[in-house]
């Protein structure tokens, strides 16, 4: 798989119709593009992901320069919308060029309408469900990440959610989510989850910020079982102290570049 093979597989999903039927097909009719996945890449769970990921976000991302033994991505690859008793799929549609070889964790964002609020109805989650279930699919896709800042009247449909996509990926495919840091900490609600990892977001944080970030400086563990492998930053907001064991998944509000991505895997070694 060539930089300029990817490029065209995301270039295709752009012009593909939002229905989620559609998108399925066309993705389908792309994987022809990539090289079939090896044994090696279909057992892939998260604790064999490279130790540095980058989320690339809904932007033209050019990565062709990153080491993928040293470094994964975790793409935007769907932005789900929950609105009344709606399932609302959009694809990405920007570019991403990264090279042969890099660990992919394709990345669902769901949103509930603010204006027209979700039914959160059983037929909904099914729905939900179903959409990021399918993202495993995708060409070199071995991983899934779910990010939802569920509110508490939305924990039991997420819940809901998450076993029914865990129902339905490969045991292959590794299910991650985020998790808000408040999650990880003293409102714990997802350490029974079927879930591979829960990724604490320790950054953009509430009014506990200084005492959770003061918590992660000085070692003290989460106790939210999930939330112990790995940790989520941004690099306008960075952190001292973080174990170099633990998976680190970085957020960028800038473009990436060689030296950006160069510092931080300078910094874990």
């Amino acid at each position: 798989m060539t930089p300029v093979q990817l490029r065209k597989v995301f270039a295709a999903c752009a012009v593909a119709t939002l229905l989620l039927a559609s998108l399925a097909l066309a993705f389908t009719k792309a994987r022809s593009v990539f090289s079939k996945r090896t044994a090696a890449v279909t057992i892939t769970r998260s604790d064999q992901m490279p130790r540095v990921i980058l989320w690339a976000w809904e932007r033209p991302v050019d990565l062709r320069f990153i080491n993928p033994r040293e470094t994964g991505v975790a793409f935007l690859a769907r932005t789900i919308q929950l609105r009344a008793s709606e399932v609302v799929v959009r694809p990405r549609l920007q570019p991403l060029d990264v090279p042969e070889g890099t660990r992919v964790i394709a990345v669902a964002r769901v949103e509930s309408d603010p204006r027209t609020r979700p039914d959160l109805s059983a037929h909904q989650s099914e729905q939900l469900a179903a959409a990021i279930a399918e993202m495993a699919r995708l060409p070199t896709v071995s991983n899934i990440q779910i990010d939802f800042d569920a509110t508490r009247s939305e924990r039991t449909f997420y819940r809901d959610v998450i076993l029914t996509v865990r129902r339905r990926l490969p045991a292959s495919v590794a299910l991650s989510i985020t998790a808000l840091a408040s999650w990880c900490s003293d409102d714990d609600w997802i350490s029974d989850l079927p879930i591979d990892e829960a990724v604490p977001m320790l950054f953009r944080m509430g009014p506990d910020r200084r005492q959770i970030r003061n918590r992660v400086a000085s070692g003290e563990e989460f106790p939210a079982r999930p939330c112990r492998n790995s940790y989520g930053i941004s690099t306008d907001e960075p952190l001292r102290n973080l174990s170099a064991a633990k998976q680190l998944y970085v957020f960028n509000p800038d473009a990436w570049t060689e030296s950006s991505v160069r510092a931080i895997t300078d910094s874990r070694k």
